[in-house]
């Protein structure tokens, strides 16, 4: 069968025959096969391998022996001689043609769980089907530090996988998340995070207010914020006027007390290694995320100033602010810089103030967030290790691994306290 590029041979009214091998994986078993069926001049048309806790699933189909060559017969007693001969089992089922097209809508679902439950996997399953969609194939991204599988799904659009799927998501306490297939997932992209709470485990602002005394008139502040009493740029300016005084000193306090995310540094060093540009975000302080840029070569970074005049702090902020429409606007602006669409682009943050952001990035996602956040977010991730954030991206831990150790750097482990 002769073909060019830009016709696809068509197998449809095919003699065709699917070989189907199972037993203990050992090396050379593969080539062993197509050795075997090679005496036959068969065309090869699809093969799937899996090797699963040392047993191997291996699926051919090719085409029936052509007229004037063996006989079918011959093909399968040789190939049966041949897996006796190494102790494996062999099935061979006569058909006409390939397999069936896949569906159009086609979705990465991504399932998180600590631990994965039957139960939880078989709802899933069963809603994917009620949509209308196949799950065509399944495979494990990761076992630790949680279970991530992904189930490429075809037949339904992913908007409507997503609000079928969420319920159960929240019904067994796993996470769920739909990213259209396509090129652009595996693209170069531009990741930009949220820093309080998201990067970091602490609010920084609340840092600052222990060393000057007035945590509980900042909280309170805060708390005024999270009723609609005052609009972010109006708290940020009341609880910074409660720091003055403060001398510069405590910047490096400050410093020294943040606390990396478990997984923050594999989540940024792996993206980086991939060639994945890194930014964040914050509705915090460029004394801080300054000094995490460096630490952690991000390639942008942006946040409120601290004013400091005399070694003091003033209680004031310079520069422009970093609110909830300043963080989209600096997602687009990151993007621009970065040469990448923001179809391309990935937005992580916790909170309200990152709505806009996630919103506007090709793939938002809610990590341990508030619940109006996970239900206006792309997806969300509720597990407390950011690099989780990777299977999101289709991103194997095995991958994970041979990247972050490419320099012989181990993974995070615990991340060590201080800048």
């Amino acid at each position: 069968m002769t073909t060019s590029l830009a016709t696809p041979p068509s197998y449809a009214d095919t003699p065709t025959l699917l070989v189907k091998i199972f037993g203990k994986d050992r090396p050379g078993l593969t080539a062993g096969l197509f050795d075997t069926l090679a005496a036959f001049a068969v065309e090869v048309v699809d093969i799937e391998q899996l090797v699963t806790r040392g047993r191997i699933a291996l699926c051919v189909l090719v085409t029936a022996p052509r007229s004037g060559s063996a006989t079918e017969g011959e093909l399968r007693a040789t190939v049966h001689s041949w897996a006796e001969s190494l102790n494996l089992d062999a099935e061979i089922i006569s058909g006409t043609g390939d397999n069936r097209p896949r569906g159009t809508g086609r979705s990465h679902v991504t399932v998180l769980g600590q631990p994965l439950r039957a139960d939880s996997t078989a709802a899933i399953a069963a809603n994917i089907t009620s949509t209308g969609a196949n799950i065509d194939r399944i495979f494990r991204l990761a076992k630790y530090p949680v279970t991530a599988v992904e189930f490429d799904v075809s037949g339904a659009e992913p908007a409507t996988l997503r609000t079928a799927l969420a319920p159960e998501g929240a019904k067994h306490g796993v996470d769920i998340a739909v990213v259209a297939s396509g090129l652009q997932r595996r693209a170069q992209r531009l990741v930009v995070m949220d820093v309080d709470s998201t990067l970091i485990q602490d609010e920084v602002i609340e840092l600052f207010a222990a060393h000057a005394g007035c945590e509980a008139e900042v909280a309170e502040v805060t708390a005024r914020a999270m009723r609609g009493e005052l609009d972010f740029e109006q708290s940020l300016h009341a609880r910074v006027e409660l720091l003055a005084g403060l001398d510069e000193s405590v910047v490096q306090k400050v410093r020294d007390e943040v606390r990396l995310t478990p997984g923050a540094r594999t989540l940024v060093r792996t993206l980086k290694r991939l060639g994945y540009q890194v930014g964040v975000v914050s509705g915090g302080f460029t004394q801080v995320t300054d000094a995490l840029q460096e630490e952690l070569g991000l390639d942008f970074a942006s946040a409120n100033t601290l004013e400091i005049v005399d070694g003091k702090l003033t209680g004031k902020v310079t520069g422009e602010i970093v609110d909830r429409g300043g963080k989209a606007r600096l997602l687009r602006r990151f993007a621009e810089k970065a040469g990448v669409p923001l179809a391309q682009t990935v937005a992580i943050g916790d909170g309200a103030n990152d709505l806009d952001m996630l919103n506007t990035a090709g793939l938002g996602v809610a990590f341990n967030a508030k619940p109006v956040v996970r239900e206006a977010a792309h997806t969300a991730v509720n597990v407390p290790f950011l690099d989780t954030v990777l299977y999101l991206l289709g991103i194997t831990r095995e991958e994970v691994e041979a990247a972050d150790g490419a320099d012989g750097v181990l993974i995070d482990g615990p991340d060590v306290p201080g800048l």
